[in-house]
Protein backbone atom coordinates (compact mmCIF):
# COMPACT_ATOMS: atom_id res chain seq x y z
CA UNK A 1 0.00 0.00 0.00
CA UNK A 2 1.25 3.52 -0.85
CA UNK A 3 2.49 5.51 2.13
CA UNK A 4 2.78 9.24 1.42
CA UNK A 5 4.67 11.74 3.54
CA UNK A 6 1.61 13.97 3.91
CA UNK A 7 -1.99 14.09 2.74
CA UNK A 8 -4.16 17.20 2.86
CA UNK A 9 -7.73 15.93 3.05
CA UNK A 10 -10.82 17.85 1.99
CA UNK A 11 -9.00 20.99 0.90
CA UNK A 12 -11.17 23.68 -0.69
CA UNK A 13 -9.99 25.26 -3.93
CA UNK A 14 -10.81 28.86 -4.83
CA UNK A 15 -13.64 27.64 -7.12
CA UNK A 16 -15.25 25.87 -4.15
CA UNK A 17 -14.41 22.31 -5.19
CA UNK A 18 -12.93 19.89 -2.66
CA UNK A 19 -9.76 17.90 -3.28
CA UNK A 20 -7.20 15.73 -1.49
CA UNK A 21 -3.52 16.44 -2.07
CA UNK A 22 -0.78 13.87 -1.49
CA UNK A 23 2.82 14.96 -0.97
CA UNK A 24 5.92 12.81 -1.28
CA UNK A 25 9.57 13.87 -1.20
CA UNK A 26 8.68 17.55 -1.39
CA UNK A 27 6.53 17.14 -4.51
CA UNK A 28 2.82 16.93 -5.20
CA UNK A 29 2.30 13.23 -5.87
CA UNK A 30 -1.46 12.90 -6.32
CA UNK A 31 -4.59 15.07 -6.55
CA UNK A 32 -8.22 13.98 -6.28
CA UNK A 33 -10.01 11.63 -3.93
CA UNK A 34 -7.11 9.80 -2.33
CA UNK A 35 -7.48 6.50 -0.53
CA UNK A 36 -3.99 5.93 0.79
CA UNK A 37 -2.01 6.05 4.01
CA UNK A 38 0.32 8.85 5.05
CA UNK A 39 2.81 9.49 7.76
CA UNK A 40 0.78 12.61 8.51
CA UNK A 41 -2.72 13.70 7.50
CA UNK A 42 -4.24 17.17 7.86
CA UNK A 43 -8.02 17.19 7.39
CA UNK A 44 -9.21 20.66 6.38
CA UNK A 45 -12.83 19.38 6.43
CA UNK A 46 -13.79 21.48 3.43
CA UNK A 47 -13.56 24.59 5.61
CA UNK A 48 -10.21 26.05 4.56
CA UNK A 49 -8.91 27.07 1.16
CA UNK A 50 -5.69 25.95 -0.45
CA UNK A 51 -3.79 27.32 -3.41
CA UNK A 52 -0.33 26.98 -4.82
CA UNK A 53 2.10 28.70 -2.48
CA UNK A 54 1.89 32.47 -2.52
CA UNK A 55 4.85 34.23 -4.16
CA UNK A 56 5.64 37.80 -3.13
CA UNK A 57 7.54 39.08 -6.15
CA UNK A 58 8.71 42.37 -4.60
CA UNK A 59 10.07 42.44 -1.04
CA UNK A 60 13.14 43.68 0.85
CA UNK A 61 14.44 40.87 3.01
CA UNK A 62 18.21 41.22 3.24
CA UNK A 63 18.38 41.40 7.02
CA UNK A 64 21.65 43.34 7.04
CA UNK A 65 20.56 46.11 4.67
CA UNK A 66 20.94 49.51 6.39
CA UNK A 67 17.78 51.02 4.84
CA UNK A 68 15.19 48.42 3.78
CA UNK A 69 15.52 45.15 5.66
CA UNK A 70 13.52 42.29 7.14
CA UNK A 71 13.74 38.60 7.98
CA UNK A 72 12.54 36.35 5.13
CA UNK A 73 10.49 34.07 7.38
CA UNK A 74 8.64 36.98 9.03
CA UNK A 75 7.30 38.10 5.65
CA UNK A 76 7.33 34.56 4.26
CA UNK A 77 6.16 31.37 5.96
CA UNK A 78 4.94 33.18 9.08
CA UNK A 79 2.59 35.11 6.78
CA UNK A 80 1.50 32.25 4.51
CA UNK A 81 3.99 33.13 1.77
CA UNK A 82 6.14 30.30 0.44
CA UNK A 83 8.50 32.38 -1.72
CA UNK A 84 9.82 35.93 -1.43
CA UNK A 85 11.82 37.84 -3.99
CA UNK A 86 14.11 40.59 -2.78
CA UNK A 87 13.87 43.46 -5.24
CA UNK A 88 17.28 45.03 -5.40
CA UNK A 89 18.31 45.48 -1.76
CA UNK A 90 21.58 43.81 -2.72
CA UNK A 91 24.19 44.53 -5.35
CA UNK A 92 27.06 42.34 -6.45
CA UNK A 93 29.24 43.31 -3.48
CA UNK A 94 26.84 41.68 -1.01
CA UNK A 95 25.54 38.80 -3.15
CA UNK A 96 27.60 36.18 -1.29
CA UNK A 97 26.39 37.28 2.13
CA UNK A 98 22.75 37.49 1.05
CA UNK A 99 22.88 34.05 -0.53
CA UNK A 100 24.26 32.42 2.62
CA UNK A 101 21.72 34.17 4.83
CA UNK A 102 18.88 33.15 2.51
CA UNK A 103 19.82 29.48 2.76
CA UNK A 104 19.03 29.60 6.49
CA UNK A 105 15.38 30.50 5.87
CA UNK A 106 12.42 28.13 5.69
CA UNK A 107 10.93 30.40 3.04
CA UNK A 108 12.14 30.14 -0.55
CA UNK A 109 14.23 33.28 -1.11
CA UNK A 110 15.26 34.74 -4.47
CA UNK A 111 16.98 37.94 -5.53
CA UNK A 112 16.65 40.62 -8.18
CA UNK A 113 20.23 41.87 -8.21
CA UNK A 114 20.61 45.65 -8.16
CA UNK A 115 22.70 46.88 -11.10
CA UNK A 116 24.53 49.11 -8.62
CA UNK A 117 27.21 47.04 -6.92
CA UNK A 118 26.46 48.74 -3.58
CA UNK A 119 22.75 47.93 -3.58
CA UNK A 120 20.56 49.93 -1.21
CA UNK A 121 23.15 51.12 1.24
CA UNK A 122 21.93 54.62 0.32
CA UNK A 123 18.89 55.98 -1.51
CA UNK A 124 20.98 57.34 -4.40
CA UNK A 125 22.66 54.11 -5.46
CA UNK A 126 22.63 55.08 -9.15
CA UNK A 127 23.80 58.67 -8.81
CA UNK A 128 27.37 57.55 -9.60
CA UNK A 129 27.66 55.44 -12.76
CA UNK A 130 30.99 54.11 -11.45
CA UNK A 131 28.96 52.00 -9.00
CA UNK A 132 27.78 49.89 -11.96
CA UNK A 133 30.48 47.24 -12.21
CA UNK A 134 29.49 44.99 -15.11
CA UNK A 135 32.17 42.26 -14.66
CA UNK A 136 31.34 41.94 -10.95
CA UNK A 137 27.62 41.85 -11.76
CA UNK A 138 28.10 39.11 -14.37
CA UNK A 139 30.21 37.13 -11.91
CA UNK A 140 27.42 37.17 -9.31
CA UNK A 141 24.81 36.05 -11.88
CA UNK A 142 27.02 33.14 -12.93
CA UNK A 143 27.72 32.10 -9.35
CA UNK A 144 24.08 31.99 -8.19
CA UNK A 145 21.89 31.09 -11.18
CA UNK A 146 19.13 29.54 -9.05
CA UNK A 147 19.10 32.39 -6.54
CA UNK A 148 19.47 35.53 -8.65
CA UNK A 149 16.43 35.36 -10.90
CA UNK A 150 16.26 38.94 -12.14
CA UNK A 151 17.80 42.40 -12.42
CA UNK A 152 16.64 45.54 -10.61
CA UNK A 153 17.04 49.18 -11.58
CA UNK A 154 15.38 52.05 -9.74
CA UNK A 155 14.44 54.96 -12.00
CA UNK A 156 13.41 57.94 -9.92
CA UNK A 157 14.92 61.34 -9.22
CA UNK A 158 16.27 60.56 -5.74
CA UNK A 159 18.04 57.44 -7.04
CA UNK A 160 19.63 58.49 -10.33
CA UNK A 161 20.56 62.07 -9.49
CA UNK A 162 21.84 63.79 -12.64
CA UNK A 163 22.14 60.55 -14.61
CA UNK A 164 18.60 60.57 -15.96
CA UNK A 165 17.84 57.59 -18.18
CA UNK A 166 21.47 56.38 -18.40
CA UNK A 167 21.20 53.63 -15.72
CA UNK A 168 18.24 52.04 -17.52
CA UNK A 169 20.10 52.11 -20.85
CA UNK A 170 22.99 50.37 -19.08
CA UNK A 171 20.63 47.85 -17.42
CA UNK A 172 19.14 46.88 -20.78
CA UNK A 173 22.65 46.21 -22.11
CA UNK A 174 23.48 44.09 -19.04
CA UNK A 175 20.22 42.18 -19.45
CA UNK A 176 21.12 41.00 -22.96
CA UNK A 177 23.74 38.54 -21.69
CA UNK A 178 21.49 36.70 -19.25
CA UNK A 179 17.98 37.26 -20.56
CA UNK A 180 16.76 37.59 -16.97
CA UNK A 181 13.63 39.61 -16.17
CA UNK A 182 14.36 43.29 -15.53
CA UNK A 183 12.31 45.02 -12.81
CA UNK A 184 12.08 48.79 -13.08
CA UNK A 185 11.09 50.92 -10.10
CA UNK A 186 9.18 54.00 -11.28
CA UNK A 187 8.71 57.00 -9.02
CA UNK A 188 9.17 60.74 -9.06
CA UNK A 189 10.51 62.31 -12.24
CA UNK A 190 12.94 62.86 -13.82
CA UNK A 191 13.36 60.60 -15.70
CA UNK A 192 9.92 60.83 -17.25
CA UNK A 193 7.80 57.67 -17.26
CA UNK A 194 7.32 57.94 -21.05
CA UNK A 195 11.08 57.88 -21.50
CA UNK A 196 11.38 54.82 -19.26
CA UNK A 197 8.46 52.90 -20.79
CA UNK A 198 9.65 53.32 -24.37
CA UNK A 199 12.90 51.46 -23.55
CA UNK A 200 11.17 48.40 -22.11
CA UNK A 201 10.66 45.11 -23.89
CA UNK A 202 8.62 41.93 -23.41
CA UNK A 203 9.01 40.45 -19.93
CA UNK A 204 10.33 43.63 -18.31
CA UNK A 205 8.45 44.50 -15.13
CA UNK A 206 7.18 47.95 -14.15
CA UNK A 207 6.84 47.87 -10.38
CA UNK A 208 4.81 50.46 -8.41
CA UNK A 209 2.52 50.44 -11.45
CA UNK A 210 -0.42 52.00 -9.55
CA UNK A 211 1.46 54.70 -7.67
CA UNK A 212 -0.27 58.07 -7.31
CA UNK A 213 2.73 60.29 -7.98
CA UNK A 214 2.82 62.90 -10.78
CA UNK A 215 4.82 60.44 -12.91
CA UNK A 216 2.02 57.84 -12.78
CA UNK A 217 0.64 55.74 -15.65
CA UNK A 218 -2.14 58.26 -16.40
CA UNK A 219 -1.75 61.63 -18.08
CA UNK A 220 -3.20 64.94 -16.84
CA UNK A 221 -6.57 64.04 -18.35
CA UNK A 222 -6.54 60.76 -16.39
CA UNK A 223 -6.14 58.67 -19.52
CA UNK A 224 -3.56 55.92 -19.91
CA UNK A 225 -0.30 57.27 -21.29
CA UNK A 226 0.35 56.16 -24.86
CA UNK A 227 3.82 54.96 -23.79
CA UNK A 228 2.29 52.60 -21.20
CA UNK A 229 -0.30 51.34 -23.68
CA UNK A 230 2.47 50.52 -26.15
CA UNK A 231 4.55 48.87 -23.41
CA UNK A 232 1.65 46.63 -22.36
CA UNK A 233 1.07 45.68 -26.00
CA UNK A 234 4.75 44.68 -26.24
CA UNK A 235 4.37 42.36 -23.24
CA UNK A 236 5.72 44.57 -20.45
CA UNK A 237 4.54 43.33 -17.04
CA UNK A 238 2.70 45.43 -14.44
CA UNK A 239 3.56 44.71 -10.78
CA UNK A 240 1.92 46.38 -7.79
CA UNK A 241 4.89 46.81 -5.39
CA UNK A 242 2.65 48.52 -2.81
CA UNK A 243 5.24 49.76 -0.32
CA UNK A 244 4.91 52.83 1.86
CA UNK A 245 4.50 55.34 -0.99
CA UNK A 246 3.56 53.50 -4.16
CA UNK A 247 -0.06 52.35 -4.26
CA UNK A 248 -3.16 54.48 -4.86
CA UNK A 249 -6.72 53.17 -4.65
CA UNK A 250 -7.79 55.90 -7.08
CA UNK A 251 -5.20 54.90 -9.69
CA UNK A 252 -6.05 51.20 -9.27
CA UNK A 253 -9.75 51.94 -9.61
CA UNK A 254 -9.24 54.06 -12.72
CA UNK A 255 -7.08 51.30 -14.23
CA UNK A 256 -9.82 48.73 -13.60
CA UNK A 257 -12.34 50.98 -15.34
CA UNK A 258 -10.03 50.90 -18.37
CA UNK A 259 -9.65 47.11 -18.11
CA UNK A 260 -6.00 47.41 -17.03
CA UNK A 261 -4.93 44.86 -14.42
CA UNK A 262 -1.61 44.08 -12.76
CA UNK A 263 0.02 40.81 -13.75
CA UNK A 264 1.38 40.38 -10.22
CA UNK A 265 0.35 41.66 -6.80
CA UNK A 266 3.33 42.22 -4.54
CA UNK A 267 3.93 43.99 -1.25
CA UNK A 268 7.28 45.84 -1.37
CA UNK A 269 7.36 44.89 2.31
CA UNK A 270 10.15 45.52 4.79
CA UNK A 271 10.25 45.86 8.57
CA UNK A 272 8.90 49.41 8.83
CA UNK A 273 5.86 49.08 6.56
CA UNK A 274 5.22 45.58 7.92
CA UNK A 275 5.00 46.82 11.51
CA UNK A 276 3.56 50.31 10.96
CA UNK A 277 1.67 49.85 7.70
CA UNK A 278 0.23 50.50 5.27
CA UNK A 279 1.50 47.14 3.95
CA UNK A 280 1.50 44.79 6.99
CA UNK A 281 1.57 41.61 4.86
CA UNK A 282 1.03 40.26 1.36
CA UNK A 283 -2.40 38.99 2.52
CA UNK A 284 -3.33 42.53 3.54
CA UNK A 285 -2.32 43.86 0.11
CA UNK A 286 -4.31 41.10 -1.58
CA UNK A 287 -7.36 42.04 0.50
CA UNK A 288 -7.25 45.57 -0.95
CA UNK A 289 -8.05 44.08 -4.33
CA UNK A 290 -11.17 42.43 -2.93
CA UNK A 291 -12.57 45.86 -2.09
CA UNK A 292 -11.59 47.01 -5.59
CA UNK A 293 -13.87 44.32 -6.98
CA UNK A 294 -11.25 41.89 -8.30
CA UNK A 295 -12.28 38.24 -8.58
CA UNK A 296 -10.72 35.88 -6.06
CA UNK A 297 -9.24 33.87 -8.91
CA UNK A 298 -7.54 36.93 -10.40
CA UNK A 299 -6.02 37.82 -7.03
CA UNK A 300 -4.78 34.28 -6.34
CA UNK A 301 -3.39 33.90 -9.88
CA UNK A 302 -1.41 37.12 -9.41
CA UNK A 303 0.53 35.62 -6.48
CA UNK A 304 0.83 32.06 -7.83
CA UNK A 305 0.84 31.03 -11.50
CA UNK A 306 1.38 34.52 -12.92
CA UNK A 307 4.31 35.23 -10.60
CA UNK A 308 5.91 31.83 -11.23
CA UNK A 309 5.66 32.22 -15.00
CA UNK A 310 6.97 35.80 -15.08
CA UNK A 311 9.86 35.00 -12.72
CA UNK A 312 10.65 31.70 -14.49
CA UNK A 313 10.24 29.68 -11.28
CA UNK A 314 10.06 26.12 -12.51
CA UNK A 315 7.68 23.68 -10.80
CA UNK A 316 6.04 26.42 -8.74
CA UNK A 317 2.81 28.37 -8.93
CA UNK A 318 0.41 25.49 -9.61
CA UNK A 319 -1.27 22.65 -7.77
CA UNK A 320 -0.26 19.90 -10.16
CA UNK A 321 1.36 16.48 -9.93
CA UNK A 322 5.14 16.78 -10.13
CA UNK A 323 5.22 20.39 -8.98
CA UNK A 324 6.96 21.46 -5.78
CA UNK A 325 4.79 20.96 -2.71
CA UNK A 326 4.59 24.69 -2.00
CA UNK A 327 1.04 25.28 -0.79
CA UNK A 328 -0.75 28.05 1.11
CA UNK A 329 -3.70 27.24 3.37
CA UNK A 330 -5.95 30.21 4.06
CA UNK A 331 -9.39 31.48 4.99
CA UNK A 332 -11.54 34.21 3.53
CA UNK A 333 -12.82 35.69 6.75
CA UNK A 334 -16.15 37.49 6.56
CA UNK A 335 -15.59 40.66 8.55
CA UNK A 336 -15.22 44.35 7.92
CA UNK A 337 -11.70 45.67 7.70
CA UNK A 338 -10.43 49.21 7.02
CA UNK A 339 -7.59 49.35 4.52
CA UNK A 340 -5.30 52.29 3.75
CA UNK A 341 -3.39 52.94 0.56
CA UNK A 342 -0.06 54.76 0.42
CA UNK A 343 -1.86 58.09 -0.02
CA UNK A 344 -3.79 57.78 3.24
CA UNK A 345 -7.12 56.97 1.58
CA UNK A 346 -9.09 54.40 3.58
CA UNK A 347 -11.53 51.92 2.08
CA UNK A 348 -13.48 49.08 3.62
CA UNK A 349 -13.66 45.41 2.68
CA UNK A 350 -16.24 42.95 3.97
CA UNK A 351 -13.82 40.02 3.83
CA UNK A 352 -10.11 39.47 4.07
CA UNK A 353 -7.45 36.89 3.31
CA UNK A 354 -6.20 35.12 6.44
CA UNK A 355 -3.20 32.81 5.92
CA UNK A 356 -3.34 29.79 8.24
CA UNK A 357 -0.36 27.73 7.16
CA UNK A 358 1.93 26.97 4.32
CA UNK A 359 3.81 23.95 3.12
CA UNK A 360 7.26 24.50 1.63
CA UNK A 361 8.84 21.52 -0.09
CA UNK A 362 6.53 19.31 1.94
CA UNK A 363 7.31 20.88 5.33
CA UNK A 364 4.39 22.45 7.19
CA UNK A 365 4.57 25.87 8.86
CA UNK A 366 1.55 27.05 10.85
CA UNK A 367 0.86 30.78 11.22
CA UNK A 368 -0.38 32.38 14.43
CA UNK A 369 -3.88 32.58 12.95
CA UNK A 370 -3.64 28.94 11.96
CA UNK A 371 -2.94 27.86 15.52
CA UNK A 372 -5.94 29.87 16.68
CA UNK A 373 -8.00 27.92 14.15
CA UNK A 374 -6.83 24.58 15.51
CA UNK A 375 -4.21 23.67 12.93
CA UNK A 376 -1.12 22.05 14.37
CA UNK A 377 2.22 20.69 13.26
Amino acid sequence: MIMYDLILKNAKLIDGSIVDIAIEAGKIAELGQIDAAAQKTIDLKGLHYVSAGWIDSHTHCFARSPIYHDEPDLIGVHAGVTAVVDAGSVGALDADEFYHLAQQSKTNVYSFLNISKIGLIRQSELSDMNDIDVPLFDQALAKYPDFIIGIKVRMSRSVVGENGIKPLVQAKEMQKKSGLPLMIHVGNNPPELDEVADLLTKGDIITHCFNGKPNKIFDKENNLRDSIKRAIERGVILDIGHGGESFSFAVAERAKCLDIYPNTISSDIYSKNRLQGPVFSLANVMTKFICLGYSLKRIIDSVTCNAAEILHLKNKGELAVGYDADITIFDLKQEKIALSDAEGEVRESNERFVPLACIVSGQTEITEEGRKNGLND
